[in-house]
C-alpha cells in the first residue's frame, strides 16, 4: 500500500509554532508507512513591518498552495494566536481554499490543530475551538489528542501549553521557547495523528 502522507502546514512569526511543527513531524514520521512533510503558508506582512516587529527571517521550508492540500491523507495545521483566534496569515490561506470547498476536495480527510499563545489566558482553547469551523465547512474530520498524552496533560508544577484540542506552547514576550514537555506533547500529537490517518487510509 502507498505511504500515508501527513502534511504539517503552519504559520510562525517568531519560530515557536515552527518548533512544534518540527517535533510533530518527527512524531508522525515515527509511524511505519507514514511520510511527513513540513509546509509554510504565505506571509502577508511586508518585510519592513516584519523587521520592525523583530521577526526573524523565514526558514527554507517550502510554501504551500491550496491545491497541494489535496495530496495529503491527513493535515496538521499550526498557527499563533491573535486575540484568541488563528493569525490572519493562516486565515488568509484558508480563505483561498474556496475552490476546494466548492468541490469538497478535502472532505473526509483527518485534520488536527496546534498553536502558540502569548499568555496563559491568551487562547489555548479558544484558538483551536474557533478554528474547527474551517475544518467543518470543508467536511474534514477533526482529530484532537484528548488526554492520550497521559500524565503530561495534568502538569501543575510548571507552565505548560497545549490542551485536549492539540499541542501548544506559550511565547510570552517572545523569549520563552517550547519546553521539553511541550515538545514531547507535540511529538505525541504527530505520532497519534499519523496512526489514525494511516488507519483511515487503509480502510478506504
Amino acid at each position: 500500500m502507498a505511504a500515508t502522507k501527513v502534511y504539517i502546514v503552519y504559520y510562525s512569526t517568531y519560530g515557536h509554532v515552527e518548533k512544534l511543527a518540527e517535533e510533530i513531524k518527527k512524531g508522525a514520521a515515527s509511524v511505519e508507512g507514514v511520510e511527513a512533510k513540513l509546509w509554510q503558508v504565505p506571509e502577508t506582512l511586508p518585510e519592513d513591518v516584519l523587521g520592525k516587529m523583530g521577526a526573524p527571517p523565514k526558514s527554507d521550508v517550502p510554501i504551500i498552495t491550496p491545491n497541494e492540500l489535496t495530496e495529503a491523507d491527513g493535515l496538521l495545521l499550526g498557527f499563533p494566536t491573535r486575540f484568541g483566534m488563528m493569525a490572519s496569515q493562516f486565515k488568509a490561506f484558508l480563505d483561498a481554499t474556496g475552490g476546494l470547498w466548492r468541490t469538497q476536495a478535502l472532505a473526509g480527510k483527518p485534520a488536527g490543530i496546534f498553536y502558540s499563545t502569548g499568555s496563559q489566558g491568551g487562547g489555548q482553547e479558544t484558538t483551536p475551538l474557533t478554528s474547527i469551523t474551517q475544518l467543518v465547512h470543508h467536511g474534514m474530520i477533526f482529530v484532537p489528542i484528548g488526554y492520550t498524552f497521559g500524565a503530561g496533560m495534568f502538569e501543575m508544577e510548571n507552565v505548560k501549553g497545549g490542551s485536549p484540542y492539540g499541542a501548544g506552547t506559550y511565547a510570552g514576550d517572545g523569549s520563552r521557547q517550547p519546553t521539553d514537555l511541550e515538545l514531547a506533547q507535540a511529538f505525541h500529537q504527530g505520532k497519534y495523528f499519523a496512526a489514525i490517518a494511516k488507519k483511515l487510509k487503509g480502510s478506504q
